[in-house]
């Protein structure tokens, strides 16, 4: 068994302009996951992002949304993972995942950054051994900029397929904090399934 989750980090862009775009699903999980646990997030500014804490099966765990943009995540999570002495092991990070359809969610530790401009910058920072929520908000249509569509916000159709997806994931969320990581992610990839994600 591995450690049990000690922070939960979700990416994004700060600003009333990104709060609705797909760049910012992994602060949306963060988000739910206050509203299913309480929490109370505030600014620290000399980590550059919004913390708090709630308390999950018996166990408190950190929450942050970097507020340094997504290419400038690293500086933040390095910041915080020095401040709360966690281990790069024991930070699950949510982000927006264009190879994954919208509603479909998958839990992976490390890797590489498939492109996302956020987990570059935070390998760049540290190593490359944390956890990963990969939020599936698809690809653009062929011929379409990324950066655009990244930005942009998904259809009604779309963010209800998301929204979906991020209630679904919450489920694991006990799991993790004791450390039951390959039960959560089959818990998660069957839900998936079975809700009709890929």
């Amino acid at each position: 068994m591995h450690s049990p989750l000690a922070a939960i980090i979700g990416l994004g862009n700060p600003g009333p302009e990104h709060v609705d775009t797909r760049h910012n699903a992994g602060f949306w999980w963060v988000d739910g996951v206050v509203a299913r646990w309480g929490g109370d997030l505030r600014f620290e500014p000399k980590l550059k992002a919004v913390v708090g804490r709630t308390h999950i099966d018996g166990r408190d765990v950190w929450l942050a949304k970097p507020l340094t943009f997504m290419n400038a995540s690293g500086g933040a999570v390095a910041a915080l993972c020095r401040y709360y002495r966690l281990a790069v092991t024991d930070i699950l990070v949510a982000h927006d995942e264009l190879d994954l359809p919208p509603g479909t969610v998958r839990l992976k530790k490390g890797g590489g950054a498939g492109g996302h401009n956020g987990l570059t910058d935070i390998i760049r920072h540290m190593e490359r051994d944390f956890w990963r929520l990969r939020i599936g908000v698809g690809r653009p249509a062929p011929g379409r900029d990324l950066i655009p569509y990244v930005l942009g916000s998904p259809s009604r159709q779309e963010r209800g397929l998301i929204d979906g997806g991020l209630a679904r994931s919450l489920d694991i969320v006990p799991l993790l904090v004791q450390g039951r990581y390959e039960q959560a992610m089959n818990l998660l990839h069957t839900t998936n399934e079975v809700a009709g994600g890929t």
